[in-house]
């Protein structure tokens, strides 16, 4: 699971990718902060079965916090977009690329309006935020345009031999962006397009697949700021997933928290000060008046949204044993994988290890105690015992 945090620069989104990733990285009010892309672990927050079974988990590679748990998911920051990227120019076809190997992107809009289009410090209010939701997505779209229309003509004539599917041509084109033949077909459906068509219908269609397989969340960020109020409200009704958000307000709290400074959890709505000097206390009490009033800092909520929301994503917990939920070594709750919604026993087998896939036996639902079939749908929050051959 790769979650792709985009945006022009100045807005934010190297702030974002820190707050959700503690990663280190540049932050500065200049253009191309980022050039090589940041990667970085961030979480999504769910309930832990541990409170319902009554049990101590001992979680390998996720946390447990009071009953909730914090799930990986990788995040990479790229380089800020500029207008024509798609031309290459910034850094251009290169931030196209690194982005299209993301599942999903965050786009990280400043909501205040105080940036121009090439990323450079404005008064807010002076820009028009939706100008860049649409900027974003129109460089995507040029950019797959031109990578389509590239060998297009000479393929359409190897199809008049070779009866190949339009379909399957254009999934050849765009192999290397982990878009799915279904996801091409169903396009190509919805929207009539043909080798034929204009520049138009086939930017119908490239968007119609853009959503499909690079779904866009707004992550509506400077939100602390005044005019972002305003700019929100105006654009909210509009057809986008749209989200509120202090990327620099998160930021502060979970820096905080790591230097014991308060106790927080990443997405909560509030958080316990436990040594902090007048200058800090000030600053913190600003940030819970904004967090109390936006139900957080939403830099959380967002993540979370994208992944069980916009991607559809559940949680499972495999185990061994299914009378102690626990594995061979006697770790309770060890693991916590994310499933897509509709995904079977079987395929849990698999994403646990390929040879227990292919090995499948049988397989346990730990909570009830019932055996399920290798049909048997996942559910949020499952234990799955599974049964596995030599």
């Amino acid at each position: 699971m790769l979650l792709g945090v985009v945006g022009k620069s100045n807005v934010g989104k190297s702030t974002f990718f820190s707050a959700a990733t503690l990663v280190d990285v540049e932050i500065s009010n200049r253009i191309f902060t980022t050039i090589e892309p940041n990667k970085g672990v961030s979480y999504v927050r769910v309930s832990c079965p541990c409170r319902i079974l009554n049990v101590t988990c001992n979680p390998r590679s996720s946390k447990c916090v009071n009953g909730v748990r914090f799930v990986p998911v990788k995040l990479v920051d790229v380089a800020g977009l500029v207008p024509d990227a798609h031309q290459g120019k910034g850094l251009g076809t290169q931030f196209l690329s690194d982005i299209m190997e993301a599942n999903a992107l965050i786009h990280v809009v400043d909501m205040a309006g105080a940036t121009d289009e090439s990323g450079n410090p404005v008064l807010p209010g002076t820009r028009d935020p939706k100008e860049d939701i649409k900027f974003l997505e129109e460089e995507i779209d040029y950019w797959i345009l031109g990578i389509i229309k590239r060998n297009l003509s000479t393929l359409s004539k190897r199809m008049e031999t070779t009866k190949e599917k339009f379909s399957e041509v254009i999934n050849k084109q765009l192999s290397g962006l982990g878009m799915k033949i279904n996801e091409v077909e169903d396009a190509i459906n919805r929207t009539g397009v043909t080798p034929q068509s204009d520049n138009y219908d086939m930017l119908k269609f490239i968007a119609v697949l853009r959503n499909k397989s690079k779904p866009i969340v707004i992550a509506a960020n400077k939100m602390d700021i005044a005019e972002s109020e305003k700019n929100f409200s105006r654009i909210k009704d509009l057809d986008y997933q749209l989200y509120p958000c202090s990327a620099e307000y998160e930021l502060v709290l979970r820096k905080a928290a790591e230097h014991g400074i308060i106790e927080y959890n990443p997405g909560d709505h509030d958080f316990r000060i436990i040594k902090a000097n007048d200058k800090q206390t000030e600053v913190l009490e600003k940030i819970r008046k904004f967090a109390k009033h936006n139900n957080g800092t939403g830099v959380q909520r967002i993540i979370d949204t994208v992944v069980f929301d916009t991607l559809g994503m559940i949680v499972v917990y495999p185990v061994e044993n299914e009378h102690k939920f626990s594995d061979k070594k006697g770790n309770v709750l060890p693991d916590a994988l994310l499933m897509k919604k509709g995904a079977t026993a079987h395929d849990l087998a698999y994403a646990v290890h390929e040879d227990i896939g292919k090995n499948f036996i049988a397989a346990m639902d730990a909570k009830s105690r019932r055996n399920i079939s290798a049909s048997y749908e996942l559910k949020n929050g499952d234990v799955i015992s599974i049964k596995a051959g030599r």
